[in-house]
């Protein structure tokens, strides 16, 4: 896919200037440049991700034969591979359902045409500053035959997009204050009105991308080369710059892996194994009585708003992101803050599987169905390995994870126990979930090498998957309990 501005057209211009004059790299047997004085763009950042060394993503994705064909499937539909899906190709099963999802989303018979898709993933982007993700949706929006006014700013777009600036808002930042009156504004805004097919289609498309900012900013995605801030040029190193540098992105210095890494935190897993072998002894001896649940349940509540995101410290839009959504300053905000009471979210009350999933299916045939597959793939994948250990039932630290975000979002299981979330999840890692599942921008490489310093980059990128079908639920039960009060 071409990109719709000035840099990819240079890349390939240059590309063909360099190609005209030829000799053998013998490093890598392609062509390489001679002394031309031709602008080669280079890479900023080597490979998909600012946090995984390049040579593991491709490893992966050379050997795994499934993972190639579901490359070979993502590249003929949409014409380009993009370093999402690269980093996601640790996980070749979990990469298949969510491009599935997508392309469904984005290309497939819907209630809402393809401009207004691209819009509303552009919106959503905006909300956590997701550059890559605004970009990537501009373009798209361009090749649908999308309106070039409408990227001028949110105000430019039609009055029915400009209306949902406020669910974006409240679902992106606190999905808790959403009620059955702003859905009720959103299909009786006489001719503006959204109907209900329509809005199902808007909200997963919303809590996608919400959550895919997440996923993007946990990974330390990087622009692809042809895209804005994925190159730069510079005068080229002669003796070692080759052309081939331009699609593999080594045109940087070598990686120097962190030697000490390991060492750091020796005994990291076995303490974590260990302590989940004593949950499950507890679990057999003795059931907490659901007032001491409940009451475990709050404690973790309210600790979680004790975890503190990068000293709290203010990420202010730029002007090409913050055009494409209203009201800047609005962000994340503990619930239980300024004197606010939120209800706690029963799931037995209102759930995924048993409200939800009938109500998306129902009014946007087969995507319930596909969300649902996403969501259980993510929860339920398992190698049965932690770092080098073999033949281990890594359930419980799964359910901990997911139940801890839904927790941050208020929302209860009323058969877990929330003691467990202390024992299995340290600080650094709760800093890590929070501040991606939150307040995604402010995530730093500091942060994801922080946590799990025994762990494999893949096991790290599972989390991330976890993390952000976690939010997304947590988004969507909120969302679709409001429609639910409203159509009762």
């Amino acid at each position: 896919m071409r990109h719709a501005v000035a840099p990819a057209e240079n890349v390939e211009n240059n590309c063909f200037a360099v190609t005209r004059l030829l000799k053998i790299c013998t490093h890598c047997e392609r062509l390489s440049k001679k002394d031309l004085g031709v602008r080669i763009p280079r890479p900023l950042v080597n490979g998909p991700s600012r946090f995984i060394p390049e040579k593991e993503i491709l490893k992966v994705s050379k050997v795994d034969p499934r993972t190639q064909s579901i490359f070979e499937d993502a590249f003929a539909a949409l014409g380009r591979l993009d370093n999402i899906s690269l980093v996601m190709s640790f996980h070749p099963q979990y990469l298949e359902s969510f491009l599935r999802t997508q392309h469904y989303l984005l290309q497939m018979d819907g209630p809402l045409s393809l401009h207004y898709r691209h819009y509303i993933g552009i919106m959503a982007a905006a909300r956590h500053q997701c550059s890559y993700l605004v970009n990537l949706h501009v373009n798209y929006f361009l090749q649908v035959g999308g309106n070039p006014k409408w990227l001028n700013g949110l105000d430019e777009a039609p009055q029915k997009l400009q209306q949902l600036g406020e669910l974006n808002k409240i679902l992106a930042h606190r999905p808790w204050l959403l009620t059955k009156e702003h859905i009720e504004r959103l299909l009786k805004a006489e001719e503006h009105s959204w109907s209900l097919a329509e809005l199902i289609h808007a909200v997963v498309l919303l809590t996608h991308y919400h959550s895919l900012a997440s996923f993007t900013f946990g990974c330390g995605i990087t622009p692809e080369i042809h895209c804005d801030g994925g190159h730069t040029f510079r005068p080229p190193s002669l003796s070692q710059y080759c052309v081939c540098d331009i699609a593999n992105g080594n045109g940087h210095a070598y990686h120097h892996d962190d030697p000490l890494g390991n060492q750091e935190m020796c005994g990291e897993v076995e303490v974590l194994m260990e302590r989940m072998k004593q949950l499950q002894e507890c679990r057999d001896d003795e059931e907490a009585s659901q007032e001491e649940m409940a009451t475990r349940f709050e404690r973790e509540k309210t600790e979680s708003m004790l975890v503190v995101t990068t000293e709290d410290e203010e990420c202010v839009p730029s002007r090409d992101i913050s055009r494409h959504f209203e009201d800047p300053s609005y962000g994340y905000k503990d619930f239980s803050r300024r004197g606010e009471h939120v209800p706690t979210f029963r799931v037995q009350d209102y759930s995924w599987e048993d409200h939800g999933f009938s109500l998306v299916n129902r009014l946007y045939p087969d995507v319930g169905q596909m969300l649902d597959e996403k969501f259980q793939m993510a929860y339920n994948l398992t190698y049965n390995t932690m770092a080098t250990h073999k033949d281990v039932d890594t359930s419980m630290l799964r359910r901990a994870i997911w139940n801890y975000i839904h927790c941050m979002f208020g929302i209860r299981y009323d058969d877990y126990d929330y003691g467990e979330i202390n024992e299995l999840l340290d600080r650094s890692f709760k800093i890590y979930i929070k501040t991606m599942v939150c307040s995604p921008e402010k995530t730093t490489k500091r942060m994801y090498e922080s946590f799990w310093r025994q762990f494999q980059h893949s096991e790290k990128v599972h989390v991330n998957l976890l993390l952000m079908e976690a939010r997304m639920q947590a988004e969507l039960l909120y969302a679709l309990r409001a429609i639910t009060r409203y159509m009762t």
